[in-house]
């Protein structure tokens, strides 16, 4: 074998591990349907069995393209596909047809290993405009317990109606991808809980080089590193400014920090970032609730109409009085990088038990958010409904639309979470992790759903 050269690949391929050949590289359910797209040196024919799991026999349907759609499939039943060049062929993969509101950019079937080397699910939704035009979505595939770092990217050339698959980054996880300069970055960990990594694309995603390793984790969920999530970073002051945690939940805290690098700077010189100085959470802070909490992760940046840089963090309330309801808001120091956060107050928001974005919306003059939203203690940790919420001075939040709602369904087995947005023109564009269709459970996601709701501010 030869040393690696970068970040990238098509596809990531460890020693023993069967990735297919051709490999398949993104799978769509339809309601009586499933997509599939594969890659490699193969050439064309191709032929495509599938067979309802278990059965003996596949059918076959032979194409020339590198990617078909399967019709006539029965809903709600598992399939297995494979796909095959001559004497070559992929590796076995899952499936299940459903029907699911959005377009469908990538699906894992809970017991599907084709990953299995980082995980099982499907995670950390990314979702970004290229300066050259098309869209880029990225999520990392994750498990309890498993390595966790493996990330990959997906890009749209019709704004969101189609998807197709560009590469994977190894090791990624938690990544954020971002655009400076008119280049493509992605920071990210190398696992949970390890170094902090960026790398750099400049043909939109398909290579990255080597990433430049900003710092150190522990690389362990029990030992205190780098906790992180794709928060957008924000210009302020003259710096990029992006959020992180140090912590672990082995290790009962995550102290919160933001890291940052001057917009005239080289992100991939380590040199140009400052991080600030751990802060952990304070039981006796004003405002917050009684009871004992593991404090705030995830945070997510917002500009103030006081003018400041505020880092707003989902805020752990489960074992306190009142159990749902408020998000924590602490002050960026932003003339000194690497001062601590200062605590400032608690905000309502009836969304504080999943990861949630702030945006500001110039047109509007509101502030956006798209929360898992509470509407009762006893519901106090679904993710079934999914609601956008506006406010206009960041701090008094109401509801603006329910985007979905399914509390009719099993909290268990149903959830959108973790949603990525983006305000363009009129329209709001969104990327969910969601968890449909007989998932492994609410929270470990099967998809990535793309979601364009038109006209947003009439809301």
């Amino acid at each position: 074998m030869r040393a690696v050269d970068r970040w990238s690949f098509t596809p990531y391929s460890p020693p023993f591990h069967d990735v297919g050949h051709p490999y398949i590289c993104r799978i769509v359910p339809g309601k009586t349907s499933v997509h599939l797209e594969w890659i490699g040196e193969e050439r064309p024919p191709f032929s495509v069995g599938y067979r309802p799991e278990g059965d003996e026999a596949f059918s076959w349907i032979e194409t020339e393209k590198n990617e078909i759609t399967v019709e006539g499939l029965h809903p709600e039943t598992d399939y297995e596909f494979v796909a095959t060049a001559g004497d070559k062929s992929s590796r076995v993969r899952l499936a299940r047809p459903c029907a699911i509101e959005g377009t469908v950019v990538n699906y894992l079937h809970p017991r599907d290993r084709a990953y299995g080397f980082s995980g099982q699910y499907l995670c950390s939704p990314c979702l970004i405009r290229h300066p050259d035009g098309f869209l880029l979505a990225s999520m990392d595939v994750f498990e309890a317990d498993r390595p966790q770092n493996l990330t990959l990217i997906f890009r749209s050339d019709d704004d969101g109606k189609t998807w197709h698959y560009v590469s994977e980054l190894f090791p990624c996880f938690w990544g954020r991808m971002f655009i400076h300069h008119d280049k493509l970055y992605m920071i990210a960990c190398s696992t949970e809980y390890g170094d902090l990594l960026i790398g750099c694309s400049e043909d939109g995603g398909k290579t990255f080089g080597l990433p430049t390793v900003l710092l150190r984790g522990a690389c362990h969920p029990k030992v205190p590193g780098i906790h992180k999530n794709p928060q957008p970073p924000v210009i302020y002051g003259g710096r990029w400014w992006m959020t992180m945690e140090w912590g672990s939940w082995g290790a009962h805290y995550h102290a919160a920090m933001v890291a940052s690098f001057p917009v005239d700077a080289d992100p991939m010189d380590a040199s140009s970032w400052r991080f600030s100085e751990p802060v952990r959470y304070d039981p006796t802070l004003p405002g917050v609730a009684e009871g004992k909490s593991s404090g705030n992760i995830e945070g997510t940046l917002a500009v103030l109409p006081d003018g400041s840089l505020y880092n707003i963090m989902r805020y752990d309330m489960s074992k306190c009085t009142p159990k749902y309801g408020k998000v924590l808001a602490y002050r960026v120091q932003t003339d000194d990088p690497e001062a601590p956060l200062q605590y400032d107050h608690a905000i309502d928001l009836p969304g504080n038990h999943s990861k949630f974005t702030i945006r500001y919306d110039e047109k509007s003059g509101n502030y956006y958010t798209i929360i898992c939203r509470i509407t009762g203690s006893e519901h106090a940790f679904d993710r079934n409904l999914l609601s956008l919420m506006k406010s206009r001075d960041g701090e008094t939040w109401t509801l603006a639309l329910d985007l979905l709602d399914y509390r009719d369904m099993d909290p268990k087995k149903i959830g959108f979470q973790y949603v990525d947005f983006l305000i363009e023109g009129d329209d709001l564009l969104w990327l969910c992790r969601t968890a449909w269709g007989e998932p492994h459970n609410f929270h470990d996601a099967n998809y990535s759903v793309f979601h364009r709701l038109e006209s947003f501010r009439k809301y």
